[in-house]
């Protein structure tokens, strides 16, 4: 196994659970600095990282239905509560000593950059982070598909998904104790099989510009050093 990592630029995608820790809701400021050390160890490395975090721990737009909300204002909703959560983990972050950038797809001069593409690459090539907020800044896209089209925008050579669960299983591990672990898997297979590890819109994105995925534990310490040295953890969607 080589010393040196196996990407040079990563996007990675936070769900919004991840700095919800074990509480129910919101933001658990120690789970946050641990995410934050583990990021901090990737960019030691020289590894150049975009990163996209969730909303769901604050407000999740699909929600809407059960709110007789209207879809639209609810995926706005979920969208700002992406920029919460990123201004947390830039809070993290920069306590570890990293130079860091939040730039939002909506514009909110005040507490973010207004994302223009050229300077994001233009940050990260200076070494800082980019934590790209807002989703796409559009209603009925998630924030996997975001992740998606920000790793195409700044060229990164990998999508890795950091979730609670290792990777793409044959059934629900929480609930099953037989499901095994897919290890490779097409993206035509995610598709046809219909699982969600992220929604199509994303999967397509990714199969349409060849882009790897990689589904992997973000709460077992050092699975994020191991996934960009290219060890074999998770499970790896590829054409």
């Amino acid at each position: 196994m080589s010393d040196r990592p196996k990407y040079k630029r990563v996007l990675l995608k936070l769900s919004g659970e991840a700095l919800m820790g074990d509480k129910g809701f919101g933001i658990d400021p120690d789970v946050a600095l641990v995410v934050a050390d583990e990021v901090a160890e990737v960019h030691a490395l020289g590894v150049e990282l975009g990163v996209v975090i969730g909303g769901g721990n604050i407000f999740r737009g699909l929600r809407a239905d059960a709110l007789d909300m209207d879809r639209v204002t609810a995926d706005h909703m979920g969208m700002l509560a992406t920029v919460i959560n990123s201004l947390a983990l830039q809070d993290a972050l920069e306590k570890r000593g990293l130079e860091t950038r939040v730039m939002s797809a909506i514009e909110i001069r005040q507490v973010a950059e207004p994302l223009i593409r050229r300077r994001a690459i233009r940050h990260i090539e200076k070494g800082r982070l980019v934590i790209f907020a807002a989703g796409t800044g559009n209603p009925y896209f998630s924030t996997d598909t975001a992740a998606a089209l920000r790793a195409m925008e700044i060229h990164a050579e990998i999508l890795m998904k950091g979730t609670k669960v290792g990777g793409i299983y044959t059934a629900d591990p929480e609930t099953d104790p037989g499901a095994e672990r897919i290890d490779r898997i097409t993206y035509l297979k995610v598709l046809e099989q219909r699982l969600q590890v992220m929604d199509a819109t994303a999967i397509t994105t990714c199969m349409d510009n060849n882009l790897p995925i990689l589904i992997f534990n973000l709460r077992k310490q050092g699975n994020m050093i191991k996934a960009v040295m290219g060890e074999p953890i998770g499970s790896t969607i590829s054409a």
